[in-house]
């Protein structure tokens, strides 16, 4: 049996183009789109985490419209897929909720486009924790231009980039946290 996988899409710390730290906005295709990549990979969680109790409100309610209000009666499939979202205001509440759901402090994986200062792990190397460990592994997707030096630096793990044969590699989050998923979890 494989250690739950989780996911948190974190809206700060994360930077603008100009490399400023900022806290970016809400959009609602991040949550749909994400939720329906965690479900069909099987994680155990999603996390969307926002600083500011109005767009988490926001979160809330759309996620509410998908599980209990109307939407729910109107699409099957994504009632179940939003099942899986959480709205946090940060990374800790994130981590505790796991470690009380799993008894396990998960470990921090980041993400990045960007090279770091630290060592990367590959995609095999998580896989292959994730399959014969217990530790539950928390998936961190930065939005805007992605996540903070420093924040990264406070990882436990950062995960290798992922790489098309282009320079170009801006992926959206959504294509991003698809693509990361598939890596860790598909069958194919």
């Amino acid at each position: 049996m494989s250690a739950p996988l989780y996911l948190a899409l974190l809206h700060h710390p994360v930077l603008n183009r100009e490399g400023h730290v900022v806290t970016t906005s809400v959009t609602n295709l991040d949550i749909h789109d994400i939720a329906r990549s965690a479900c069909t990979y099987d994680a155990a969680g999603y996390f969307v985490a926002h600083p500011s109790p109005g767009l988490r409100a926001l979160c809330q309610r759309v996620s509410w419209h998908w599980k209990e209000g109307y939407g729910a009666t109107t699409n099957e499939s994504r009632r179940q897929s939003m099942e899986r979202v959480h709205v946090v205001p940060d990374l800790d509440h994130a981590v505790a909720a796991i470690e009380q759901e799993t008894g396990h402090l998960p470990i921090r994986v980041a993400t990045s486009a960007r090279a770091h200062d630290r060592p990367t792990t590959p995609f095999h190397d998580l896989r292959a924790r994730r399959e014969t460990g217990e530790t539950p592994l928390l998936i961190l997707l930065g939005t805007g231009y992605g996540l903070t030096p420093e924040f990264v630096a406070g990882c436990d793990v950062v995960c290798e980039p992922l790489r098309g044969p282009g320079r170009y590699n801006h992926l959206s989050v959504r294509a991003a946290a698809a693509i990361l998923l598939d890596r860790l979890c598909g069958t194919a």
